[in-house]
């Protein structure tokens, strides 16, 4: 996998604020663990399962962030993973570590933020 060009293509998808596009580059049994989740949810939890709840709770994060926008500044490969290091929302630093399955699709990713 060309880490760079996959890194362009999930910014762009990103900033296209498409919830359907941003999810078509991840599996049905995607796994998300993110500090962002803890904040959302009052510290129950940090990781959300399954396709459905990630994209309630990124519907959520696009309406409330409607501004957003992702600047890459690195991105790096692994054995079938990438990590992006980008600037993300609320001027934060972002790094996403993302494995991906047979097909091709993310299923599981860890975000860490500065």
């Amino acid at each position: 996998m060309d880490h760079q060009k996959f890194a362009i293509d999930w910014i762009s998808v990103w900033n296209s604020h498409h919830l359907e596009d941003i999810l078509s580059h991840y599996s049905d049994d995607i796994v998300i663990t993110t500090p962002m989740i803890s904040i959302a949810t009052g510290g129950k939890e940090s990781s959300l399962s399954g396709k459905n709840a990630v994209r309630e709770y990124w519907r959520k994060a696009l309406d409330k962030f409607p501004d957003l926008k992702f600047e890459l500044i690195h991105s790096t490969g692994g054995v079938d993973s990438v990590a992006l290091f980008y600037k993300s929302i609320m001027d934060k630093h972002a790094v996403e570590v993302m494995f991906f399955n047979e097909e091709g699709k993310i299923n599981k990713m860890y975000a860490h933020y500065d």
